[in-house]
């Protein structure tokens, strides 16, 4: 136990906390000699872009991080705990550092899939806390879950207690970590990125009921995230972190008003406007460059001209159709029991018509389970369609040979989701920047290809030094760039972009949805763009296209959509966009 104790006033104080890990060349310092506290009843915001140091800081809370030989983990957490005391977490032992995960801090991780065992039911997770931190016996404990289940708005209490991980939609699942956290009703939740690639309404629901729950039980709250307008709507008070180090920090209104840093105003800005007509968004870079220039001066350089958007609609009417789809359905039939036929069936997309012209870029927005990736799959012939009809080029794809769908992949790509899981990572960045080259015999020589794979590099904005790295050797950012350049390199003439941007961090996601802009213009490339944040398709869309259950629910020119919305559930889309603060 430490000699040192936190004020009376404060639920916890962490001093010169610092996390290096020694490699083999250099040092990183993940976490860099913080200090901040908390104070009963308050959220506390950290943000940063991914790097900065926020995990590894609600890691150290919860002691979670292993300490090996090679790293230096100094500082103190001073915790007010009900059992312990006045407490320097970092000195228990194993066994007390348990009894206090869980039943006094407790804890949201950013991805709910792999922090959840798939062998074990929802309802035995929730279990699990409740059962090692109370004394209470089996039903009494599942009873309990069930109240939480309904809690925290999961519906059908009883049949998400039986399902497993793999059968709740991305909402369901947050929402099921956020009652194994609350189990024990905690002193202090710590929530990283409890919304990330969450869909916005869902995002917006699950905030709304942990605001409420804060107030009701008077829980204090550490909330991680990237995304500064997102935190406005949470934190009482905000830390800017950077590169390991507390760079900025302040209440909601100081940081939103009056932040002090380029970068904290960079921050701010890079975030898609959807109140605005953007043709570039502000990164990073433009403020390090402008130095003391205004949030406002920097969104204002990025703005659309007036009467362009008429221009880019005139021209693209007169352009020929790419894509036609007619009356598609996709179904998919209901498991049912032991030897019986299934008579119901899952309509992922359902009577869905629409086209799309050269050039053009359509946005497809959406909750899950509205039909979006079915339907992309599908254009891409990666699934089987029921009924309908697909037209590329005029020519109906639903019944290809080898050699026809080979030709296929090469006008139209894909970019997806998880550039992690999308890129080999046994294969370096230059091999598979070659390898459709290769495939599609798009070179006549290795020296070509080679050419071609710098070419591809330089268009996507990445160093030539990178072709021999590997995928886990490059940043979220990086990745992407390199899926781009992928689909990019056997110069298709129609590409799908899968929720590309979703989990990047604002600054990253301004640089890909501007590169994507750039690259647009080069290639004239007809584009889906495949996204549940309406600001992001807003920003990069010339027609937006809003699925709901498997049906076309509204359809319109990007900026009227958004304006003159004519469907409440698109409505709701739009409300559920964090808007953040007026800065000046």
């Amino acid at each position: 136990m430490s000699t040192t104790s936190p004020s009376n006033d404060t639920l916890l104080q962490v001093k010169n906390l610092s996390h290096h890990f020694h490699m083999r060349k250099h040092t990183v310092k993940a976490v860099d000699e913080i200090d901040f506290e908390l104070y009963p009843g308050e959220t506390l915001g950290i943000v940063g872009e991914s790097g900065s140091g926020k995990s590894v800081t609600a890691l150290s809370l919860m002691r979670l991080l292993s300490i090996p030989p090679r790293l230096r983990h100094l500082g103190e957490i001073l915790f007010h705990s009900h059992v312990h005391g006045h407490t320097d977490l970092r000195k228990l032992s194993e066994d007390a550092i348990r009894k206090v995960r869980g039943a006094e801090i407790g804890m949201v991780f950013q991805d709910s899939s792999q922090a959840m065992n798939p062998v074990f039911s929802c309802g035995n997770h929730v279990m699990e806390a409740i059962l090692t931190h109370q004394r209470i016996d089996y039903d009494e404990a599942r009873e309990k879950v069930i109240e939480l289940f309904d809690k925290v708005k999961l519906k059908d209490p009883e049949g998400k207690f039986k399902a497993y991980p793999h059968q709740l939609s991305g909402g369901e699942l947050q929402r099921v970590m956020i009652a194994i956290a609350i189990a024990c009703q905690p002193r202090l939740l710590i929530a990283d990125e409890p919304t990330t690639a969450l869909d916005v309404t869902i995002q917006a629901h699950i905030i709304k009921w942990l605001r409420q729950y804060k107030e009701e039980s008077n829980l204090s709250m550490i909330f991680i995230s990237h995304d500064l307008n997102l935190m406005a709507e949470v934190a009482d008070r905000v830390l800017i972190m950077r590169n390991g180090r507390i760079v900025e920090q302040g209440t909601v209104d100081e940081i939103f008003r009056r932040p002090k840093l380029p970068y904290t105003q960079g921050l701010l800005a890079c975030r898609p406007r959807p109140e605005l007509d953007q043709k570039y968004l502000p990164v990073l870079s433009d403020f390090r460059e402008m130095g003391n220039a205004k949030v406002d001066t920097l969104i204002k350089r990025g703005l659309r001209p007036v009467g362009e958007r008429k221009k880019r609609r005139d021209l693209l009417d007169a352009q020929p159709t790419v894509l036609e789809v007619e009356d598609l359905r996709v179904w998919f039939p209901k498991k049912r029991g032991f030897l019986q036929k299934s008579t119901e069936f899952t309509k992922a997309v359902d009577g869905v018509s629409f086209a799309v012209r050269q050039g053009e870029t359509l946005g497809l927005v959406g909750e899950s389970g509205s039909g979006k990736t079915t339907l992309f799959r599908t254009i891409a012939r990666l699934e089987e369609y029921s009924s309908g009809k697909i037209l590329f080029e005029g020519r109906d794809i639903g019944n290809l040979n080898k050699k026809e769908l080979r030709h296929l992949r090469s006008e139209m790509q894909m970019i997806f989701q998880n550039a992690s899981q999308a890129l080999n990572p046994q294969m370096a960045v230059g091999d598979i920047l070659q390898e459709p080259l290769v495939i599609h015999k798009m070179c006549r020589s290795a020296a070509e290809r080679q050419d071609r794979v710098m070419e591809l590099l330089d268009q996507v904005g990445l160093d030539y030094e990178l072709m021999s790295r590997m995928p886990g050797e490059l940043s979220g950012g990086q990745r992407q760039r390199v899926t781009i350049a992928r689909a990019l390199a056997v110069k298709p003439r129609f590409l799908i972009c899968d929720e590309s941007v979703s989990a990047l961090d604002v600054g990253i996601q301004a640089q890909i949805l501007n590169l994507l802009n750039k690259l647009k213009e080069e290639y004239n490339f007809t584009l889906i763009f495949v996204s549940h944040d309406l600001s992001v398709v807003k920003f990069i869309a010339d027609r937006i296209i809003v699925l709901r259950e498997g049906k076309i629910v509204e359809t319109g020119y990007a900026e009227e959509i958004y304006q003159d919305p004519k469907d409440d559930y698109t409505r709701e889309l739009i409300q559920a966009i964090p808007k953040g603060l007026t800065h000046s």
